[in-house]
């Protein structure tokens, strides 16, 4: 069946306006990185970014040496990770291979959240353009019941910089991804159009991968909303229900068994692989929304430029609400107009999932500004229960900016009709959302990676896939030494020469309580000494004792050498090298010079 005769006519003008427009804001979001990609950070989450470059560069070096990307031991020394279980953006990491192999994994992660940002919010306007219906007056697929493309161009982009997107562009390269999520939709409801339901359903398989390799929350939130939606709007069309049933579940067969060979091996090593486990062991209560989160300003926005956000999200990169009072009060408004000048199915639908997804991030218990209450919330039943123990309740919030996204396009694709003067429509709109405008990411200065080890230098200390210990240890909180490794392994990629293997690192693994996750390794002797010592900038006595201990770990580890650079990062605080050399000297005497860097040989 050929595609309605609406969408062929569809003027791709607003299609390329709105392209512009996003790579526009996606490039003002992300101006602090591009002025210097190689040395700057992101402010509040250099942590994450290091870790995201270290995938990017791992992925060249696995692709082009032909290594399991998913299983590795160039990290956490000598004992491994199953990468598996972490966001491991394989996806990316082999598309953009050539990119961080020529520029670096710096720029490449630069350009990736960049393109991320603009294509979400494009996507979401495909997606509402094309396959939201505004009307009941038709209810074949044709033009008079497509969104206006000012309607679609306004959800769209709200949507793919919503307070929740531009807190995540903090350096999350997987749930900035949110682009898949509109094309997996799409795709399902050309399953039910066109009939394709082979080619659309090997489309939504390939589809499924990609995100669970960038994603995997972010499908299982997506699919989880989408039963909700779907339940609650089939209530009301029983008929739509009949006539695209057999199509759609032919082609969610065909997705499910793409999918099922692409994903085997990464189910199985998610779920029953080396180094796992059950739950992400973060506090279900601490990472939850804050109800009065819903009515309140993001840090950056406009409004949070004036000083008019409150600090109630549990972390900078968790802003998964933060609409404003403004925008909640026009949402609701629009929810009750348009049940009557729309398609009420699809409104319904639309709040049902809405306040669903919302109620369950306010987590097992409610938090109210800021302080927890004892009132018990539905998140309570789910929080312990599989993959629902792997969530952060927060972020079910995430699924709330599309709905609102949605509500908007269909309120703009219908001014003409609601009720009231269309002024007082356009006054609000302009009221909700001109404070949530976002302004740029904080980034801030980052030592660049020491030319010891972008020069190749420390091959005359550490034999390939030997074992270089950096000064601190790397971690999330330190993530000097897994940069370096990431840009060990991205030139390696081009030119096939050694790498270096480093202990701990930047990762979740086991280790937590009860068998759920954590970060990092359980830390040795040695990592939390050289991190107590950058943190606080006090070199204690060392007896022979603790030179012991230290030895050790180096011993554990396979270590060849030790490296302190003249310039040390911390992700969130202010880092002391001079008392780090002053420790380490204590522990295993007086260092080499090499190039930029203080070295040690064990």
């Amino acid at each position: 069946m050929a595609p309605p005769p609406s969408q062929t006519r569809l003027s791709r003008k607003p299609d390329l306006a709105v392209a512009v427009i996003s790579l526009a804001l996606a490039v003002y979001l992300t101006s602090g990185l591009w002025a210097g990609p190689t040395h700057r950070a992101i402010g509040v989450n250099s942590g994450d970014q290091a870790l995201f470059e270290w995938l990017l560069g791992l992925g060249a070096h696995a692709l082009t040496h032909g290594e399991n990307p998913l299983l590795t031991t160039w990290l956490n020394a000598p004992d491994g990770v199953n990468l598996a279980v972490n966001t491991s953006i394989t996806a990316y990491a082999v598309v953009f291979a050539p990119l961080t192999i020529w520029l670096g994994p710096a720029v490449a992660f630069t350009v990736i959240l960049t393109l991320n940002l603009a294509a979400t919010a494009y996507c979401w306007f495909w997606l509402f353009r094309r396959y939201l219906p505004s009307t009941t007056t038709d209810r074949t697929p044709g033009a008079s019941s497509k969104l206006s493309a000012a309607g679609a161009a306004v959800g769209g982009i709200f949507c793919g910089f919503a307070p929740a997107l531009v807190s995540h562009a903090n350096a999350h390269l997987n749930w900035t991804a949110q682009w898949l999520v509109p094309l997996m939709i799409g795709t399902v409801v050309r399953l039910g159009r066109n009939r394709r339901w082979i080619r659309d359903g090997i489309i939504l398989g390939l589809l499924i991968a990609a995100c669970f390799s960038i994603a995997a929350e972010q499908l299982f939130f997506a699919a989880l909303a989408g039963v909700i939606f779907v339940a609650v709007w089939a209530v009301t069309e029983r008929a739509q229900v009949r006539s695209m049933a057999a199509p759609v579940l032919k082609g969610l067969a065909v997705a499910a068994g793409v999918s099922g060979v692409l994903l085997a091996y990464p189910l199985w090593l998610h779920f029953a692989g080396p180094y796992g486990f059950h739950g992400t062991g973060f506090d279900a209560k601490i990472h939850s929304e804050d109800l009065a989160a819903y009515g309140t300003w993001p840090v950056r926005s406009l409004a949070g430029a004036l000083g008019l956000n409150l600090n109630l999200a549990p972390n900078p990169t968790e802003e998964n609400s933060f609409f404003g009072l403004p925008l909640l009060l026009l949402s609701i408004a629009a929810y009750l107009v348009l049940r009557r000048v729309s398609d009420r199915a699809i409104v319904r639908a639309l709040a049902v999932t809405g306040v669903v997804f919302a109620v369950l991030s306010l987590g097992p218990q409610l938090r109210w500004w800021g302080s927890l209450t004892p009132v018990p919330m539905p998140a309570a039943l789910l929080v312990k229960l599989p993959v629902f123990n792997a969530a952060l309740p927060s972020r079910l919030a995430l699924v709330v900016s599309p709905v609102v996204g949605a509500l908007l396009a269909l309120l703009v694709s219908r001014l003409r009709v609601v009720p009231g003067p269309r002024w007082v429509w356009v006054a609000g709109l302009v009221a909700a959302l001109l404070p949530l405008v976002p302004t740029p990411l904080l980034v801030r200065e980052r030592p660049p990676v020491p030319h010891f080890i972008s020069s190749g230098a420390w091959e005359r200390y550490v034999s390939d896939r030997g074992v270089l210990v950096s000064v601190p240890i790397a971690n999330d909180l330190v993530p000097d030494g897994q940069r370096w490794q990431a840009d060990a392994l991205a030139r390696s990629a081009g030119d096939r020469g050694p790498v270096f293997r480093i202990p701990a690192g930047f990762f979740l693994g086991p280790g937590g309580p009860d068998g759920t996750g954590r970060i990092g390794p359980v830390p040795t002797y040695a990592q939390t000494l050289l991190e107590d010592v950058t943190k606080t900038g006090y070199a204690p006595p060392i007896t022979d004792s603790e030179r012991t201990r230290f030895r050790a770990d180096l011993k554990y580890w396979g270590a060849e050498a030790v490296v302190l650079a003249d310039d040390v990062q911390g992700a969130h605080w202010e880092t002391h090298q001079p008392a780090l050399l002053e420790v380490m000297k204590r522990l295993l005497g007086e260092p080499q010079r090499v190039d930029d860097v203080w070295l040690w040989q064990v």
